[in-house]
């Protein structure tokens, strides 16, 4: 489960919502679910104080990075620099940088190299817009992006990642796919998996969803089969909301 801060929570509430969240997650619930949380820059090392003072099991992760180790990149901050905070998961090509700050699939796929040149794990986000989708073009959009991303990998590197997929179309709309639409198209991205990297990468890699998750269709989606976990936007933003999706996947695991 990967919560999303995106633009939102300046450090003081960043500590306040981890302190909350600390409270209402059970620890049965984290033995069972891999939990991370994404801030903003300006709230990585508040963050990273409380969870390791607290000794949270949670992962430390970042939103975005740019693709070089060091240089004149004013405002950009480094992979480099992120797993010196110990940061462990790191967001690339999320639909956000790719519609408003046009990443392409190249700079998507050196962000991807620069995460696991500086060993941590990147969550790789791929998924088709609205337009996209009415065109019947869904598969041809996820192979684009899959296929830059991941070819040529090593399959161990390919093993290591997490592929989001996300329906540009049902971010912050309130809109969510099917479950049978989601499991369609990431099985699609474990098939391309398979097909570029090998079975070993396609049964290793973990596939989440991300789009107006809610506890609701939290469980829906991961007792389908082949989806494995969530990536959460605004519903990781509240301490009580957050922990009732962590609730939901882990009585998903159980069952």
């Amino acid at each position: 489960m990967s919560g999303n801060w995106k633009m939102n929570h300046d450090h003081l509430t960043a500590i306040r919502t981890v302190q909350a969240l600390g409270f209402a997650v059970s620890a049965k619930d984290y033995r069972v679910v891999d939990v991370s949380l994404h801030p903003p820059f300006t709230a990585i090392r508040s963050v990273q104080t409380v969870l390791e003072s607290d000794e949270m099991p949670i992962s430390l992760g970042a939103q975005d990075c740019h693709f070089e180790d060091k240089g004149a990149f004013t405002g950009e901050v480094s992979a480099a620099m992120l797993a010196k905070l110990h940061v462990k998961y790191v967001i690339v090509g999320h639909s956000e940088r790719r519609m408003y700050f046009g990443e392409s699939n190249e700079v998507v796929r050196a962000k991807l190299e620069a995460v696991l040149r500086n060993h941590m794990v990147p969550i790789v986000c791929v998924g088709e817009t609205l337009d996209e989708r009415e065109e019947g073009a869904t598969s041809e959009r996820l192979s684009a992006q899959v296929t830059a991303a991941i070819s040529g990998l090593a399959e161990e590197s390919v093993s290591q990642l997490v592929l989001a997929y996300e329906p540009i179309w049902a971010i912050g709309t309130g809109l969510s796919a099917s479950v049978e639409d989601a499991t369609q198209a990431c099985g699609l991205i474990r098939s391309l998996v398979a097909e570029l990297s090998g079975e070993g990468a396609s049964r290793a890699v973990r596939i989440q969803y991300g789009g107006s998750v809610n506890p609701q269709n939290t469980a829906e989606m991961l007792a389908a089969a082949g989806i494995d976990g969530v990536l959460v936007g605004g519903a990781s933003l509240e301490a009580a909301s957050f922990a009732a999706i962590i609730s939901a996947a882990a009585g998903s695991s159980d069952a």
